[in-house]
């Protein structure tokens, strides 16, 4: 069997939603897979179940430092690098050496995201992301395959990639699904999960849900609790421990039974270019759960879901989404059940990490 390494961008924490399903799951059918994670507390490479965890000072020089741990690199016919430039210019200097396939997969722009969120703005940020843009292009295009998220991705941020071309969008793991429990409430329960940067607005949500007047229950699992408190003492209606509550999940199965007692997910995002090139992970966890979502119309949310079907879009600011958390309050419990069903089937149908594993070798089988 032909052996597959992945180099993630992720600490040796991560209990990443992508990487495990896909690459350590359903793609061991065809190859053996290795990947490499990165710590920043032990001072030397461990290896552990197909997962090197490599310190981080040696991330520019991965090759070299599992070369000094004892690992033949020349054994792999695959080496995928995930978002980071500067790890696919070693990458790419040593294919011809080692003789395997670069693939860099690209799945959330996130230098651009700290220059959109001001972490990294100004003008003299800009001009460092174009000049990085322009070197990770030519990079690019030195390897085998490009792996990009979505299509809209490739295009608004690597437009001069002109090599092979696969799209790999995120997607769920049909052996990861939860049932819906239906609780006995009246209220409507809807459940947000994630980052609150003040770039998502989370407070024009919070205005909307502050003028419903129906029943309903707002459900929040984010490690910014603190300032999320914050935007909520804003407005009156809102009051943590009566039609707010915040929760805590550790790891996915955790997360997706939490989602799993609730009825409607959240994502809605502000219009930011950064917000419209991919399905947030967030809208794939919901579904895995059976709930369905309210979500920002964007064009790869618009591809997957049907407005009224099996999820509800809304334009984000505060009337609109007022306006359809209003009616999906005034749907029975087994209307709001059925549209979590639909999008499950659907995202199972075309967004299945068994079935895009297959998808993948084949990929590289063409290289």
């Amino acid at each position: 069997m032909k052996k597959f390494l992945y180099i993630t961008d992720q600490d040796e924490y991560t209990d990443h939603s992508f990487i495990g399903p896909l690459f350590k799951k359903y793609l061991k059918d065809f190859y053996d897979v290795d990947s490499v994670y990165f710590s920043d507390f032990k001072d030397d490479t461990q290896f552990k179940d197909d997962r090197y965890v490599v310190p981080t000072r040696f991330q520019d020089d991965v090759l070299g430092e599992l070369e000094r741990y004892g690992v033949d690199v020349s054994q792999y016919d695959y080496v995928t690098v995930r978002n980071t430039g500067a790890i696919l210019k070693t990458i790419v200097k040593a294919k011809d050496v080692y003789n395997f396939k670069v693939i860099y997969r690209f799945s959330f722009p996130k230098r651009r995201a700290q220059i959109a969120f001001g972490k990294k703005s100004g003008f003299f940020n800009m001009l460092d992301n174009k000049i990085k843009t322009i070197t990770e292009t030519n990079l690019i295009n030195q390897c085998d395959l490009f792996m990009p998220a979505s299509y809209k991705l490739h295009v608004d941020f690597f437009e001069d990639v002109d090599i092979k071309r696969y799209i790999l969008p995120p997607a769920i793991d049909p052996e990861l699904l939860h049932d819906n429990i239906q609780h006995e409430g009246e209220e409507k329960r809807f459940f947000f999960m994630g980052a609150l940067d003040k770039i998502r607005e989370f407070d024009t949500v919070l205005e909307a849900f502050g003028n419903v007047s129906g029943k309903f229950k707002l459900m929040i699992a984010t490690e910014e609790e603190d300032y999320a408190k914050e935007l909520i003492a804003k407005y009156p209606s809102l009051k943590v421990g009566e039609n707010v509550e915040f929760h805590v999940a550790t790891t996915k199965q955790e997360l997706l039974a939490l989602i799993a007692l609730a009825d409607v997910g959240i994502s809605l995002l502000p219009n930011q270019p950064i917000f419209d090139t991919s399905t947030p992970v967030k809208v794939l966890n919901y579904y895995s759960s059976a709930v369905p979502c309210i979500m920002t119309p964007n064009a790869d949310n618009k591809e997957i879901f049907t407005d009224d079907y099996n999820a509800w879009f809304s334009k984000f600011n505060a009337v609109s989404i007022k306006n359809r958390v209003d009616d999906i309050i005034a749907l029975s419990k087994d209307e709001v059940a059925d549209f979590g069903v639909k999008g499950q089937n659907r995202l199972l149908e075309i967004r299945n990490y068994k079935t895009m594993a297959k998808q993948v070798f084949d990929a590289c089988e063409k290289l």
